[in-house]
């Protein structure tokens, strides 16, 4: 069990690494992209940078998946061409070798990828240029009953199959029974998935940069249920108690597993954070403002 953070980085401090190599991944389903890429690899070979790119960074993570080793010698910086889900995938391939990343933004939403797609070249100098800061993402160990081990940036979603009734399933923080759901699922996430699938679900939306844990139900029976904020030491258990087909373990959007009744899995903080690239000039609240569309302003009331 991991139970102590061990990462000497502090979450906004400044990035200045030299980078002489880059790993350019891109989501091959986006046309913005694929005309995007060889421009930005142009961009950075006339640098003197070693880019190694990869078109499709779907292949990219199943092919790592399947056995293929990651890029040897590891690149120093990783950059994304595409949306969060784009983000999320890089993220996975190098969970146990964590390399900074920089999201530069062909999605929809974008809460992952702070550069606009049309201004990566300005995100790209301020990252050489060390004018981008560290952004230190907790990230969740998902352990399953088989002592299988996985890691998750976003999420952890059990969910009922979509032709399936509501399911039963308990809580456990800290080993000490917390509540029961009569809902479609229950989704525990980091303050990243803060303004994913939770806040979709109503849970709260929580700074990038805070240690904690969201509990939030899916479509809970009962109005009483509301998401819970929890310690990012928590342990963090749910069983499945009533089931008739199963419940999908759904990992950053990715399925692992379909859970039986009498399963259980537990959620626990790991010991290794994630760091993400920002341009330093970004108000995070700014950027929340613009991804959501918070347009609101006290003028309006006159």
């Amino acid at each position: 069990m991991h139970n102590k953070q061990e990462t000497d980085s502090e979450s906004g401090r400044p990035w200045n690494q030299g980078v002489s190599s880059v790993l350019l991944l891109g989501d091959g389903q986006k046309s913005r992209v694929g005309t995007t890429l060889p421009e930005v690899q142009a961009w950075l070979e006339t640098r003197g940078i070693q880019v190694q790119v990869e078109g499709d960074v779907r292949q990219f993570a199943q092919q790592h998946l399947e056995g293929c080793p990651l890029p040897d010698p590891v690149p120093d910086l990783i950059v994304v061409l595409g949306g969060d889900g784009s983000v999320l995938t890089a993220v996975r391939s190098f969970g146990e070798h964590p390399v900074p990343v920089l999201g530069i933004h062909f999605g929809r939403v974008g809460f992952l990828a702070p550069v606009l797609g049309n201004q990566w070249e300005q995100g790209l100098l301020d990252t050489l240029e060390g004018r981008c800061l560290v952004e230190e993402r907790m990230r969740m160990e998902i352990e399953l009953e088989d002592g299988s081990l996985f890691l998750a940036l976003n999420d952890a979603v059990l969910a009922r199959p979509a032709d399936a009734s509501m399911v039963g399933l308990s809580l456990f923080v800290n080993d000490e029974h917390a509540t029961d759901y009569h809902a479609d699922g229950l989704i525990v996430s980091t303050a990243s998935g803060s303004t994913a699938y939770s806040l979709a679900a109503g849970g709260p939306i929580l700074a990038p940069d805070l240690q904690g844990l969201v509990v939030t139900p899916i479509s809970a029976h009962a109005l009483a249920h509301r998401p819970l904020v929890l310690a990012p030491e928590s342990l963090v258990g749910v069983r499945v108690v009533r089931s008739r087909q199963g419940v999908a373990l759904v990992l950053d959007g990715q399925r692992v597993a379909l859970l039986q009744e009498g399963s259980q899995v537990v959620v626990r903080r790991h010991d290794v954070n994630y760091p993400l690239l920002v341009p330093s000039g970004m108000d995070p609240w700014q950027r929340l403002s613009d991804r959501l569309g918070w347009s609101g302003s006290l003028a309006e009331l006159g």
